[in-house]
């Protein structure tokens, strides 16, 4: 008899778990996905369409809240566990009311890294908001000056139409309308546009692979919260952050990068305080001892400074570092204090689900989460940014925001590239890697 399984995701992981191991596999019949941290994700389809064969309905995808009853309404044999950036204690309360309730609970490692016939270099993290675009960036623009095609794949954040956005390649900003993006794809695959570079992403990445490898000398993994690779990696690089010491040790599935890691850079060294530094580099040596380490900022910089100093400024934050990435501030809080500005706080102009956002993460006081996974999110975040009275608005995220919604007063975005600090350097690493492949 076939087993039952419901796969525990956030829009991601899931369907990557799903296309390599189970969707082709007689010896599972996958019931259902759970679905949490993204809106709206709950109550639709995964689609025939990408199912296969084995599934011509398509697959529902229920809310994790549910997950109790499903496993008796369904006489579920497994569950298994397919998302990322929570705490240990999350995914063993998950797995004791799977065991409670009469199933098995599962993670699933290496079945899942897809083998690429080019090298893979993986770029992930211990949590999300440590700085692994910015390390990614780097990379490919570093292969790029040795005449190297880094092509770069992005971790999944499929929010739209599945079906469409099976396989998708971003070379110019019209893809990026074409593709019907929202503000968290833009953060992610914009940057790269401006420097000339080309990342793909999906929901099928076993067929963005193989597309991506007939134009590519090099394949980047470009992580997702602090996921593991989808491709098995010849060089695994781990970003860790000093502002959340001891993390590296607490979040699932980042402590695994951490112990896998090929190299570990500890990035924004120059503000964060030296005994969280020791930290982390303590916690390398003593679980980690053969990883490379890179010391590394990332410092901040804003156009225009002289307009910004002492004025009353609203701050808008990378929506996923502030919510599940548990950070209090980014990029924009730290010019705001370094200019002496007024920061307003946005809590009592929030509406929609911009407001519901301030009510789940109590954290969150002086800075404005950039919310934005659908045409309705954003135009939320829009209405919240413009009832607020202030001088300017101070914008942290990866994308310049001011053109993707309207901002009915001045605005001025911040920037932030990953220095060395000494050797070794990402240069040394890759020249390395390069004589080794």
């Amino acid at each position: 008899m076939k087993k039952k399984v419901i796969i525990l995701g956030a829009a991601g992981r899931d369907f990557h778990d799903f296309n390599t191991y189970f969707r082709d596999n007689e010896d599972y019949e996958v019931v259902c996905f759970t679905a949490t941290q993204i809106p709206d994700i709950s109550g639709r389809k995964y689609p025939a369409e990408l199912a296969g064969a084995l599934y011509p309905n398509g697959i529902p995808i229920k809310d994790e809240k549910e997950l109790a009853g499903l496993i008796k309404e369904h006489n579920i044999d497994e569950v298994v566990f397919s998302y990322s950036d929570v705490t240990h204690e999350h995914v063993m309360h998950l797995g004791s009311i799977c065991l409670a309730n009469g199933a098995d609970f599962k993670l699933i490692g290496k079945h899942m890294m897809v083998k690429s016939t080019k090298p893979v270099i993986s770029v992930c993290a211990v949590r999300t908001g440590c700085g692994k675009s910015q390390v990614s960036r780097k990379i490919v623009s570093i292969l790029k000056e040795k005449g190297v095609k880094a092509v770069a794949i992005r971790h999944p954040m499929p929010y739209g139409d599945l079906v469409k956005q099976a396989v998708q390649r971003f070379e110019t900003y019209e893809d990026l309308d074409k593709h019907e993006c929202t503000i968290e794809e833009m953060e992610e695959y914009e940057p790269y546009i401006e420097r000339g570079l080309i990342i793909y992403a999906g929901v099928d990445y076993e067929k963005i692979l193989r597309e991506a490898e007939k134009e590519a000398d090099i394949i980047l993994w470009d992580g997702g919260n602090n996921d593991f690779p989808f491709y098995k990696p010849d060089l695994h690089i781990v970003v860790a952050d000093p502002h959340r010491p001891g993390h590296e040790l607490k979040y699932h599935p980042g402590e695994a990068n951490f112990r896998m890691a090929d190299v570990i850079i500890v990035n924004k060294i120059g503000t964060a305080e030296q005994e969280n530094v020791n930290i982390v580099l303590n916690n390398i040596k003593k679980f980690n001892p053969n990883a490379e380490i890179i010391k590394a900022n990332s410092p901040v910089t804003i156009e225009n400074e002289e307009e910004i100093k002492g004025k009353k400024v609203l701050v808008v934050e990378d929506g996923p570092t502030l919510t599940h990435g548990g950070m209090a501030y980014g990029a924009g809080y730290v010019i705001a204090k370094k200019l002496g500005c007024e920061i307003i706080n946005p809590r009592e102009y929030a509406v929609g689900s911009i407001k519901e956002t301030f009510n789940k993460f109590k954290h969150l006081k002086e800075i404005l989460p950039a919310m934005g996974y659908g045409e309705k999110q954003m135009e939320e975040l829009q209405e919240t940014i413009n009832k607020i009275d202030c001088d300017a608005v101070i914008i942290g995220t990866p994308i310049d925001l001011a053109k993707h919604i309207n901002i009915g007063k001045p605005n001025y975005r911040t920037v932030y590239n990953l220095e060395e600090i000494g050797e070794p350097d990402l240069k040394h690493v890759l020249d390395k890697f390069m004589e080794e492949n």
